[in-house]
């Protein structure tokens, strides 16, 4: 079973994506910051991390880098209301951009998406 880390900092979109995403037939894993995103990674390796930007504690470019830094292979998908922060650079280090929405189709299938594109590496 695919290990996914959502790290979302609003409780009910956390608890949102773990249920959706659970019910694809993935485990899921939370953190409500970058903090504890950072303090996931090293209990265990998730197969993919999506990823809120705007957090408190740490955000979610802070963390991008520090997750980078620690594992290039973890696929990231940076997940955010704020379609402004494509055109970050930071934000091109990750695998994929998803703009939130309240139906995840999107971010579903681009979970798909990367889990079998990591699998064919």
């Amino acid at each position: 079973m695919k290990k996914i880390l959502v790290v979302e900092d609003e409780e009910g979109l956390r608890l949102f994506y773990k249920e959706e995403l659970e019910a694809e037939g993935y485990e899921v894993i939370t953190a409500r910051n970058g903090k504890e995103a950072i303090q996931e990674l090293e209990k265990g390796r998730p197969d993919l991390i999506i990823l809120d930007i705007v957090m408190p504690v740490m955000d979610g470019m802070e963390a991008l880098g520090k997750i980078v830094g620690k594992d290039r292979k973890i696929p990231i998908i940076l997940n955010t209301s704020y379609s402004g922060y494509r055109d970050d650079f930071m934000s091109w280090v990750a695998d994929a951009y998803v703009t939130k929405s309240s139906d995840l189709e999107e971010l579903k299938a681009k979970v798909k998406e990367l889990l079998e594109k990591r699998r064919g590496q």
